[in-house]
């Protein structure tokens, strides 16, 4: 079954009521024919289930990607801690080092006469006093030493603790992870379980289906006025684009964040990162972080959020149209805004000025081939 046919939609837009034709119940099914149930199923009832299973493979998808940042960001503190650990074992080393040369010092030059004694009895007085201020130096020198490495300890003390805290929330946090991976695995199977189900003239009228129902809803779209005006993009969203148009024809790989492949929130998240303004990986975290813009509003270089609970996400490019990593088996494209539902946008740099001038990029040819949904079997990598 070639990776073509396998391009399928998950926008709900398409009109309901297109009945495939049923296969005779006499006949077997030939190898790589669905059931005769399935073959009995309507393109929108294969839409429907297409589109929940993905989006549960999706939200995995995003929930493993915040789990893998916060892993990245604990063993970057663990490094932290040990190495601070390990500067406070040797400063403490140090520490009872000096104390032990200090206590050596005071048992090698002590005996039984006081330093009042002394400078009563001594023929040089003057020599007595300077003798006296000399000793009383190492004894402040002494406290000071006891009191370094008093602290010392202490602070290689909470430092151990908090090292073996953190190392202790990283394994926890790689075993949420492995566990998370193997979600998105289950849910990538479920759908390929089910595109395996299906014909290849099943295969061919979703196919159809995705392109009508993407071109009906983003008609929709541009007459409803959502988009009413056209606004040049900030210095740093020009080069944010820039990036993401850059990646076009590149795979969608999920977890991934470039060079080679991206899922949808590694491809918003990288190239806002090379414009010089870092931003939450995760679709989620964009959402819930960045600064809401209206959609009538939008200028090239604001990242557009997709679905209820923001799984999805794409940057804005102007004329109605994004730069997306849509869904496995596909690649890095130019899409219409609407090939997904719409939750919203947000502008990564709401402070950014505008450009006096500005020339949209050039799109490689073949920019806006291929699925906007992009639904393909395989196993997917790890991630």
């Amino acid at each position: 079954m070639s990776g073509r046919l396998l391009r399928l939609v998950c926008t709900g837009a398409v009109a309901a009521g297109m009945l495939l034709s049923p296969t005779p119940a006499a006949a077997d099914p030939e190898p790589g024919q669905g059931s005769g149930a399935e073959a009995q199923r309507s393109v929108s009832s294969l839409l429907t289930d297409l589109q929940r299973l993905y989006r549960d493979a999706e939200r995995a998808t995003e929930t493993y990607n915040a789990t893998a940042e916060k892993l990245k960001k604990q063993r970057a503190e663990v490094s932290r801690l040990d190495a601070g650990l390990a500067r406070a074992r040797l400063s403490l080393e140090d520490s009872r080092g000096a104390a032990g040369r200090l206590a050596r010092q005071q048992y090698q030059s002590s005996d039984d006469l006081s330093t009042y004694l002394k400078l009563l009895l001594a023929r040089d007085p003057q020599h007595a006093l300077d003798q006296g201020h000399l000793i009383g130096q190492l004894s402040l020198e002494r406290a000071a030493t006891v009191r370094r490495v008093t602290g010392g300890e202490k602070r290689t003390d909470v430092l151990a603790r908090a090292a073996r805290k953190a190392l202790d929330g990283q394994l926890s946090l790689a075993g949420r992870q492995k566990k998370e991976r193997d979600e998105v695995r289950e849910r990538l199977d479920d759908v390929q379980r089910l595109l395996a189900s299906l014909t290849a003239d099943q295969l061919a009228e979703l196919a159809g289906a995705e392109k009508s129902g993407t071109a009906t809803a983003q008609k929709r779209f541009m007459a409803s006025g959502a988009l009413s005006s056209v606004r040049p993009p900030s210095p740093e969203g020009e080069k944010a684009l820039s990036y993401a148009v850059d990646q076009i024809g590149k795979p969608y790989e999920w977890g991934a964040e470039g060079p080679a492949a991206y899922d949808c929130s590694g491809l918003t998240s990288q190239a806002w990162d090379r414009a010089g303004r870092p931003i939450p990986r995760t679709s989620q975290e964009q959402w819930a972080q960045l600064p809401k813009v209206p959609l009538d509003r939008l200028r090239p270089g604001d990242l557009v959020i997709y679905f209820p609970e923001a799984t999805h996400v794409a940057i804005y490019l102007g004329g109605g149209m994004v730069v997306q990593a849509p869904r496995p088996g596909a690649k890095v494209k130019v899409s219409p805004i609407a090939a997904n539902p719409l939750l919203g946008a947000v502008r990564p740099d709401p402070a950014g000025k505008p450009l006096g001038h500005y020339t949209p990029p050039k799109l490689p040819e073949g920019a806006t081939e291929g699925t906007d949904e992009g639904y393909a079997s395989g196993a997917p990598t790890d991630g």
